[in-house]
């Protein structure tokens, strides 16, 4: 088991360096292959239209989204041609209706082991960063390795401490089960739990099952319960992260449906916000 393959989205120039870098050192590192999708995005929102100059703006716009999708590509080609020649990798093209980024981004991240992406949130971000990361979460059900501008790449492909916050959800158990090419080579695993509940299955023994399945997969993991300290959770276990000197963490995604879509929570919104270290995230 492992993460054979590897795909990285890039609607911007600005994107590519980071997330392929990161991508390509996960897919070394497993022996995989990574896949490179360039889109560019088609903000178009007029629709079909009789009028002419409807059918101009609309034009224009996908013009334009074709040149943004060729200039993400060129900006990928340029960071995989620095990288170790014995990299497997491929490279597409697509371009992408705003409203429809999720059947571009949901299909290519359907047949793959793990999605790598940058912060969707900060500068040089553009608007699709966000709906890539809900899409490969929600619509593909693929596991999301996030990665902040200061993360250390020398250790992404191999964490050697990793915080696995749990809370007993079945996002959190999801996310345990995917991250576990990457917990099994860890030096240790911090099962974290903030403030578990009074009642429930795990009200003696918070963590105690998860921490069983992990053992008998060779994991070296630990249970560290926590108080709510602070005003949120994901505060807490971000102070906790630093304190533990924590490579990267794991964490359960957790969205709300808006119409049809589903989007990212305000937890993991607010986690992804601020995070310094690498989070694997799935749904």
């Amino acid at each position: 088991m492992g993460f054979k393959s590897v795909l990285v989205v890039v609607t911007s120039e600005g994107q590519a360096k980071v997330a392929i870098e990161a991508a390509a050192r996960v897919a070394m590192a497993q022996d995989g292959h990574l896949d490179v999708l360039a889109v560019g995005l088609n903000a178009n929102y007029l629709g079909y239209t009789y009028l002419a100059a409807g059918a101009v703006l609309s034009q224009i716009s996908f013009e334009q989204a074709e040149t943004d999708a060729k200039a993400a590509e060129t900006a990928a080609r340029a960071v995989l041609k620095g990288l170790d020649p014995s990299l497997r990798w491929s490279l597409d093209t697509a371009v992408a209706e705003m409203g429809a980024i999720a059947n571009v981004v949901g299909n290519a991240a359907s047949f793959v082991d793990l999605v790598v992406q940058t912060r969707p949130y900060g500068g040089g971000q553009d608007m699709a960063a966000e709906a890539v990361v809900e899409s490969a979460l929600f619509d593909a059900h693929a596991p999301v390795l996030i990665v902040p501008p200061e993360a250390d790449l020398n250790r992404i492909a191999n964490p050697r401490r990793i915080l696995l916050a749990w809370n007993q959800s079945a996002e959190a158990l999801t996310a345990a089960k995917r991250a576990l090419p990457l917990l099994k080579n860890a030096d240790y695993v911090d099962v974290t739990v903030v403030d578990p509940p009074a009642r429930g299955p795990e009200r003696s023994d918070p963590g105690g099952q998860l921490c069983q399945f992990l053992s008998r997969h060779g994991v070296k993991a630990e249970v560290t319960v926590l108080a709510r300290t602070r005003p949120k959770v994901s505060e807490v276990l971000a102070q906790h992260a630093i304190d533990r000197n924590s490579d990267m963490m794991v964490m359960g995604a957790y969205g709300h449906s808006r119409l049809r879509e589903a989007v990212l929570g305000g937890a993991t919104r607010a986690m992804l916000e601020g995070t310094m270290i690498p989070v694997l995230m799935a749904h």
